[in-house]
């Protein structure tokens, strides 16, 4: 890294540049004695962030509590600040450490690996934008690689850097670093995280930290420190949908009537039609003033007074939106919970639920399930404990509004407070308003209706939008077949995509599990998206196994009966338990994946489907040639 030399620049134009450097808050997560904290200290030493008293202080320190032999700096025991932590030698408490390079600032949160401490995980990762999850090498994937991979996700952190560390040990091996992302990459495709990077490392070296290392050549992408200068997080931010929770009400005097807040997300511009909830009246923006004098605009996360042109009622806890794009506004929420409190989450108590910079009284109306992080299965409960983490449905006593968390952080996170002992008991996540959708809306907009007519798209793509629904156990063949039809229809100059079920989880129905109610769900969101694919002329493909008759029969209506064409998929049981690549049902059979369909659960076969593939007796080209055959007779293609 460059080192400055303030002697020869002007110390105002220094602190100038370094103030509008951009900051990235990353966290390190992993293990037990994976190397987080060496890491952390490696970085701050190798970036020449350790002052020299530190620096003294930390190799005295070695010599009596260190791990890294005679003579060597444990450079841990930068970060294990507490006594408790020295003694034990694992982190407990949430470190946070700055450092700063030529291209950005840093802040660094250490959290602990230990499982009782897991909510001082999420509390560390909450703000962050970037993850660094440790393994070490000679153990591979960890019960606790899961266990915060998952909370990662569920906190909605969007880039994370798989290192895998202690590569000195194992000889620097390409073929341990392969296997163990590999094995990483399998487990972590359900949980739908955008960006990994896996870098191979040794923390106690160097290797690969701050600079390339000589040790690894078969490693080509960039070291940990250059990955964190030029990771691009400038669009994780939502700057689309303004959501300016109202502080303070200023009104120094009867001239002057402003709102005083953070913005937190979207721009606000003089001029703009705004709507205040939950009242719902609108005005437009008169001013945005701040202490260096009025902006013609606004974004996050800036701290401005907004004042208006009409003396709309707004008060501290309201929030000012944009009247074309609403948060949901609801005094019933579902959202993942991470509880905190020794004592248990249970319903009928009631606690604060505090949301940007509103308060609301809230309890627990159901517990949907409660998530096992080491597995990701889901598991019916009556209760939260300490460090659990559950789907939970709370019941307010005023509406909210609020956004769904994986679309607006800001409006979409909240924390529980006990209101006897004041204290946060409980961290959640927003996964929709209503029980369920049925948000209290503002305004009632009628819908639009487009502007190019069913039969302008007919004529153009040449052939009748429709939904093929294919449906069958798992290894019954349906996926394969639906990417070929898919193959097949895209050569011949159609319209056409695909909706498999796994691949749905992974965004849309990512809160979802496999229990019948979570499939049932699973099959209506997605025949939603069917439904507006077909509306856009799209052939839609889906792919789900819908074990249920009378949810298949739900989502047909909904597509609408004349735009459905269901295919059965199947095959002799053995046959399909062959052809079975995610052990599926072999833990099943072990017990480790409840309500499995043809397993531990019933599947219902269609009653009366449109065509029946045996998909043990007719490969995929056949399957797809009977598709094909079936849509022309019924008219969908010319």
């Amino acid at each position: 890294m460059q080192q400055v030399d303030l002697s020869t620049e002007d110390i105002h134009a220094y602190l100038a540049r370094h103030q509008r450097k951009e900051l990235l808050r990353f966290l390190t997560c992993g293990s037990v004695d994976d190397g987080k904290s060496t890491l952390i200290g490696r970085l701050l030493h190798d970036t020449k962030m350790i002052y020299e008293d530190q620096l003294a202080a930390v190799k005295r320190d070695s010599e009596k509590v260190g791990t890294t032999g005679a003579g060597e700096i444990d450079l841990a025991l930068l970060t294990d600040g507490l006594k408790a932590e020295r003694e034990q030698g694992i982190t407990i408490d949430v470190a946070y450490r700055y450092f700063s390079t030529d291209r950005r600032k840093f802040i660094i949160a250490d959290t602990p690996g230990h499982e009782q401490y897991t909510r001082n995980m999420a509390t560390g990762a909450s703000t962050c934008q970037l993850a660094i999850i440790l393994i070490d090498a000679r153990h591979g994937v960890q019960t606790q690689t899961r266990r915060h991979s998952y909370i990662v996700s569920l906190l909605g952190i969007r880039h994370v850097v798989v290192a895998i560390n202690k590569m000195d040990l194992v000889g620097f091996s390409q073929e341990v670093f392969e296997k163990i992302k590999d094995e990483y990459t399998g487990f972590v495709a359900k949980l739908g995280l955008p960006d990994i990077t896996f870098i191979p490392m040794s923390a106690l070296k160097g290797d690969n930290v701050a600079s390339k290392s000589d040790a690894m050549p078969w490693y080509h992408g960039p070291a940990l420190l250059d990955h964190l200068e030029t990771v691009h997080i400038a669009s994780d931010r939502n700057l689309t949908d303004l959501r300016f929770p109202v502080q303070y009400v200023i009104r120094p005097h009867l001239n002057f009537r402003g709102f005083a807040g953070t913005i937190a997300s979207g721009i606000i511009r003089k001029g703009d039609e705004v709507m205040a909830l939950p009242s719902g009246k609108r005005s437009r923006v008169k001013s945005i003033v701040t202490y260096d004098g009025e902006l013609d605009e606004a974004f996050a996360p800036q701290a401005v007074t907004v004042t208006l042109t009409d003396e709309v009622d707004v008060s501290r806890g309201d929030m000012l939106v944009r009247p074309d794009s609403q948060p949901h506004v609801s005094s019933q929420i579902e959202a993942m919970v991470v509880w905190m409190a020794e004592q248990p989450f249970v319903p009928g108590r009631t606690y604060t639920l505090k949301q940007t910079t509103r308060q609301v009284a809230a309890e627990a109306a159901a517990f949907r399930y409660g998530v096992d992080v080491n597995t990701l299965e889901h598991r019916t409960i009556t209760r939260l404990g300490l460090n659990e983490v559950g789907h939970v449905q709370l019941s307010l006593t005023q509406p909210l509004a609020c956004d769904p968390y994986r679309t607006n952080a800001a409006t979409g996170a909240f924390i529980l407070i006990d209101r006897l002992t004041n204290n946060t008991v409980g961290a959640g996540m927003i996964l929709e308003a209503g029980t369920p959708r049925q948000a209290e809306a503002v305004v009632t907009a009628k819908a639009r209706e487009s502007l190019v007519a069913p039969a302008e798209r007919e004529q153009r793509y040449g052939h009748s939008p429709v939904t093929v629904l294919l449906v069958g156990l798992t290894g019954s063949g349906k996926s394969r077949i639906a990417y070929a039809l898919e193959r097949r229809l895209w050569d011949e100059g159609r319209a056409v995509t695909v909706l498999y079920g796994q691949n749905m989880r992974h965004g849309l129905n990512r809160d979802l599990g496999f229990t019948a109610d979570d499939r049932s769900e699973n099959l209506r969101r997605s025949a939603e998206v069917a439904k507006l694919m077909n509306d856009a002329g799209v052939i839609t493909v889906a792919a789900f196994v819908a074990p249920h008759e009378a949810v298949r029969e739900k989502a047909k209506q909904l597509i609408g009966r004349d735009r459905v064409l269901e295919v059965y998929c199947t095959a002799p049981m053995d046959v399909m338990r062959s052809r079975d690549q995610s052990g599926a049902y072999r833990l099943a059979d072990e017990g480790k994946i409840a309500q499995m369909p043809g397993v531990t659960a019933a599947f219902e076969e269609p009653k009366s489907p449109d065509l029946v593939l045996p998909t043990e007796q007719i490969d995929v080209d056949e399957s797809v040639n009977r598709i094909i055959a079936l849509m022309k007779a019924r008219g969908y293609l010319r």
